[in-house]
């Protein structure tokens, strides 16, 4: 009935004693304000249809109890509808495995490394799709020179070209796993590091337009965390990549979350236009400087246990009911937009306090429907930092030391509702 954490409540948390270099955790459970077990499982009917309308004030003012973080975010995410039962999301779970299963042995067939609890850090082939018989490969590979992998690859002929884009891929995830959250206890085992590798690796295979970029490791390595089956992980973070791939697609001209940094710096301009100026005047009138907080959703501003809390927050200010119906529509294969589905009016009641506000302004913040969240807390941290930036930056080096120090010291909680405000006051003057 209830699902289950990858490990128990605490343990992804766990800091290796070496690291010491780490931003401390504000995060603390609760009583009566952090959605615990209880009012979570209250939420349910017995068929298990949830009341999310229920739940979402809670999150929104303390976030989720570690216990059930991986359960509540399938929802918050848009990976169940609420009004399904019990029944009807077991069915689910278990064709979505499999179809994950299907995706796995497809991709194993094309690269044996996939799913063998190993990865690798060297690419295996050219960009002409003969392999590189380096020694590292054939060490990290469990592969020698003489076989069937390798003597197969060359047999073949021509590979085709998206296999070989596919393949060159795969030693740049494993060099970013190797560097994801290395400072956690959790990923001192391997086999949780191509846990996450074999997703990533899989995810670049099925999105032919996106693929694999720098940072989805990131926005990827806590669904391994919290939920223990591979396949229901990787559906979380498809998921999360609904919401987020328009940042990573590149047109070759320009990358997706421009057009995000370009709507930062249209608030900016309203909100604190002597900042805007300032800014402009550095050089720094593109807002580039902020793009890690938005690609990688402040994972690396936050301690991990906070960047889980900001997200949940973030999401059930966002939660719209109509997600789920959307992204299961057959001709549904890109990212969120607004205005997309069907069927009856959605329940305000149901909706999260972000989303609330967005359907009072007529579903939009911007021409092209509302804005993320995520943008309004970036402006929220440089309103906050307003005047450092005005008297201390003379140069964009300075703009980004002072949003380096930010690290470890942001309150979550606090920004939301910073991110809330401005909100509010840009959909007022605009």
């Amino acid at each position: 009935m209830w699902g289950a954490a990858a490990e128990p409540a605490d343990s992804y948390y766990q800091i290796r004693p070496e690291c010491t270099d780490v931003p401390n955790t504000r995060f603390k459970i609760k009583p009566g304000k952090t959605l615990s077990v209880r009012k979570w499982q209250a939420a349910f009917t017995q068929e298990g249809v949830l009341d999310i309308g229920k739940t979402l004030g809670r999150i929104q003012r303390g976030g989720i109890h570690p216990s059930i973080r991986g359960e509540v975010w399938e929802f918050l995410l848009g990976c169940y509808d609420p009004k399904s039962t019990f029944d009807e999301r077991e069915q689910i779970r278990q064709r979505r495995r499999l179809q994950y299963a299907s995706w796995m042995q497809e991709c194993k067939q094309m690269f044996p490394v996939i799913g063998s609890g190993g990865f690798i850090t060297a690419p295996v082939i050219t960009e002409k799709g003969q392999p590189i018989l380096d020694p590292l490969v054939l060490q990290e590979t469990n592969l020698g020179e003489d076989s069937d992998f390798f003597k197969e690859l060359e047999s073949r002929g021509p590979l085709d070209q998206k296999v070989i884009q596919w393949m060159l891929t795969l030693h740049q995830i494993g060099l970013d796993v190797n560097r994801t959250d290395r400072t956690l206890v959790f990923y001192e085992k391997k086999e949780n590091l191509s846990k996450l590798w074999d997703i990533l690796a899989l995810y670049a295979w099925i999105d032919n337009d996106v693929g694999y970029c720098q940072g989805m490791s990131d926005l990827c390595s806590p669904m391994i965390m919290l939920l223990e089956d591979e396949a229901d992980a990787f559906w979380c973070f498809e998921r999360l990549m609904r919401r987020l791939r328009g940042n990573f697609r590149s047109t070759g001209r320009s990358v997706g979350v421009e057009a995000q940094l370009t709507h930062l710096s249209t608030i900016t301009q309203i909100i604190d236009p002597k900042l805007h100026h300032h800014l402009e005047n550095l050089g720094g009138g593109d807002y580039l400087f902020a793009i890690r907080m938005i690609m990688v959703q402040f994972r690396r501003e936050f301690s991990f246990c906070d960047s889980l809390y900001l997200w949940e927050m973030m999401w059930g200010l966002e939660y719209d009911p109509e997600m789920y119906s959307l992204y299961e529509e057959p001709e549904f294969e890109g990212e969120r937009t607004e205005g997309s589905s069907k069927g009856k009016p959605k329940s305000i009641k149901q909706c999260g306090k972000y989303e609330r506000e967005n359907m009072k302004n007529g579903g939009k913040s911007s021409a092209e429907g509302p804005l993320p969240i995520a943008v309004f807390l970036v402006a929220s941290v440089l309103k906050d930092k307003s005047s450092k930036l005005m008297t201390e930056a003379r140069g964009l080096d300075d703009v980004v030391k002072i949003l380096n120090d930010i690290t470890g010291n942001l309150d979550a909680k606090k920004a939301c509702a910073g991110a809330m405000k401005l909100h509010k006051k840009y959909l007022k003057k605009v």
